[in-house]
């Protein structure tokens, strides 16, 4: 007889596979038997998997639960030593999966058996040397034992172990007072039924109907004896010494660090006796509780206090506290409660800093055309006549960040057409720019977008002007860093306070505007940069005009300059002999000029990505500023981190340091 099964959709391990074989193998093997009506003495079970045969034949390990009812099936069917090995080439079975034609079935040993089965016993084949009731410790067929280890901790007869926990679980002084008071309520009602169980049924039933109306809520004298226990508890295990030095009318010990308080035993409680004891204030103020220094009930009447005055300052908290407790050490506590707040981080935490960071290389790079280097900024706006109606126009600055020359345009608008109009009548005028700093405008965002786009397509045109193929290298300095271009920020100011003094309260026309920033460029580039001199002498003040004018005045001393170079009829030498003499002075006097950091001199903590900060948002309220985490810094060549990433919600914003409150420093 033969009987073979379809392998399920569900894909399922070979051995598995086999071992359902040997299940179909003892069943029908089972059902053979009663049927047939011959006596039959053995069944011998062959199997082609070894697999099956150490499962079937092991008794040690435990199998996963698969495996472990298809073995039931087998060991409750068929014995042990029934079970044989046969070789893949003389097994019967495998033509059942395999198919056979009719042709074939007569030549192979489906219809004949193998012909081993035609011999004695001894001549049946036989499983290789290896042994096959050997399984692997990795099977995925085996469970793996799993160590479960207890271990019993001895806790000590007293029950300060609990008392300890009680008050560490805690983070507020009133939950822990209302915990403390439902427990001695409880501890008092049990009492009073122990005490009340030899008395007469129905006076008990009376008394514990007047209970459960004083078991309903907490009264204020609950919540004062809560107190009184918790301090006295505290205390005890604190001033164990002095108490007990008192209590036997004896003077505390010179070591004691409560020794100058004069401590008295007032009932349970330990005061302060001080020198007060003659004036006419209240007992709780002349006599405090004595706190611990550095307890967690401590901190928690602190902080209660501290919430209970709204968040006051430190002398206010002090003054309050002792008039009811004496904390030792008081002032460094409240210092340190009010540095961990973060209600009051919030309101008053100052804003990030770090120390000055070194003058970007584009500042000290002599020998350059002026505004090679430049950093770009708008102010404004102005208003100006336009036939009968009145429009906005806005001021461009561009300043040269090595010799401080500046570049006045007007712009018409803010957009982006307008910046990139602006800019080509600036290199027009000026040259060619290296390198362009600017603020995180979106018009100067889009301008450089825009830019580069025309940039590729005047490449592929070929057009033959070179100051268009040159790339301009654009730095973008972080959102609301404005101290990033402090060089530019400076001279707008000083452009502001010039034009208020020439127009005042006048209205200009275009014409009128564009005068007005040429006078103004005039007068700022002719400032000195170095230090003036009262000597007549010395040689006159470096100002950027030097640079573009090329003109020095006439008591300039003619012996700087060479006889070949300055007075030669070849005036591109002379202007160029000028030009270096320019660099020459700029070196030896404005440079030396910017080695001394004004502010920021100390190196402070870096800012790192996990700390809780606050958003400083100059068009809103401090209280409405959003709290946001660090996700990234962004330190610079000497590791100081000057910009970070911060995380609100769902945004990402980039903001320099001194745009952030530190509320939580991540340790």
């Amino acid at each position: 007889m033969g009987k073979a099964r379809v392998t399920p959709l569900k894909t399922i391990t070979v051995p598995r596979l086999e071992l359902t074989a040997a299940t179909v193998a003892v069943r029908t093997n089972k059902m053979l038997l009663n049927e047939l009506e011959i006596p039959i003495d053995r069944s011998i079970f062959w199997t082609d998997s070894m697999s099956v045969l150490r499962f079937i034949l092991n008794e040690d390990a435990r199998f996963q639960t698969f495996v472990a009812n298809r073995l039931a099936v087998i060991h409750e069917g068929s014995f042990t030593d029934n079970w044989r090995y046969v070789n893949t080439k003389h097994n019967p079975a495998d033509h059942a999966s395999r198919g056979l034609t009719s042709s074939e079935m007569k030549k192979r040993n489906w219809m004949v058996a193998p012909d081993f089965l035609w011999k004695d016993e001894d001549f049946w084949p036989k499983p290789s040397s290896e042994n096959h009731e050997t399984i692997c410790a990795n099977d995925p067929e085996v469970k793996q034992a799993t160590v479960r280890t207890i271990i019993k901790t001895e806790i000590p007869d007293d029950n300060s172990l609990g008392v300890e926990k009680l008050i560490a679980y805690y983070s507020s002084w009133m939950s822990l007072k209302r915990s403390v008071a439902w427990i001695l309520k409880v501890r008092k009602e049990l009492l009073r039924r122990v005490s009340n169980k030899k008395q007469d049924n129905k006076m008990t039933l009376v008394k514990e109907s007047d209970s459960k109306d004083c078991t309903k809520r907490i009264s204020f004298q609950d919540l004062k004896d809560a107190e009184h226990s918790i301090l006295v508890y505290v205390q005890r295990h604190e001033f164990t010494d002095e108490i007990n030095t008192l209590s036997n009318n004896r003077t505390v010990k010179a070591t004691s660090n409560i020794r100058k308080l004069d401590p008295v035993l007032d009932g349970d409680l330990l005061r302060v006796g001080g020198r007060l004891i003659e004036s006419k204030m209240p007992e709780n103020c002349k006599h405090p509780i004595i706190l611990p220094k550095g307890h967690h009930i401590s901190e928690l009447i602190l902080r209660q206090i501290h919430i209970d005055l709204q968040h006051s300052g430190r002398n206010h908290l002090l003054a309050h506290l002792r008039e009811t407790y004496w904390l030792i050490n008081a002032p460094s506590a409240v210092r340190k409660l009010i540095s961990k707040c973060v209600v009051c981080r919030r309101l008053s935490a100052p804003v990030g800093e770090q120390k000055m960071a070194n003058l970007p290389s584009d500042r000290i790079t002599p020998d350059e055309p002026p505004f090679s280097r430049v950093g770009v900024d708008y102010f404004g706006p102005f208003e100006v006549k336009q036939r009968r109606c009145r429009i906005k126009r806005y001021g461009a600055i561009f300043t040269c960040l090595s010799s401080r020359a500046i570049h006045l345009e007007v712009a018409a608008s803010l957009d982006t057409s307008s910046y990139i109009n602006v800019l080509r009548r600036f290199i027009a005028r000026r040259g060619q720019v290296e390198k362009i700093r600017s603020d995180n405008g979106t018009n100067f965002v889009g301008a450089e977008r825009e830019l580069k786009s025309a940039l590729s397509e005047w490449n592929l045109n070929q057009i033959e002007n070179a100051m268009l193929q040159k790339n301009i290298d654009w730095q973008f300095n972080p959102p609301a860093g404005s101290h990033f271009g402090g060089v530019w920020e400076r001279l707008i100011r000083s452009v502001r306070k010039t034009m208020n003094s020439v127009i005042r309260e006048q209205v200009l026309d275009d014409d009128g505007l564009n005068t007005v920033f040429c006078e103004i460029e005039s007068t700022l580039n002719s400032r000195p940069i170095t230090m003036n001199s009262d000597d007549p002498s010395d040689l006159e003040a470096l100002t950027p005009n030097h640079l573009l004018l090329m003109k020095r005045k006439a008591y300039l001393p003619p012996g700087l300059f060479s006889k070949t170079d300055n007075y030669c009829r070849r005036k591109w030498r002379q202007i160029q002999y000028i030009a270096n003499l320019f660099w020459s002075r700029w070196v030896r006097e404005y440079l030396p000029m910017l080695q001394e950091r004004q502010k920021w001199h100390k190196q402070r903590r870096n800012l790192m990505v996990g700390d809780i900060v606050i958003v400083v948002d100059s068009n809103a309220p401090r209280n409405s500023w959003p709290m946001g985490r660090i996700n990234e810094i962004i330190p610079d060549r000497n590791g100081l981190v000057r910009q970070v990433k911060v995380k609100i919600g769902n945004n990402v914003l980039t903001r320099p340091v001194d745009k952030l409150c530190t509320l939580l420093e991540l340790d």
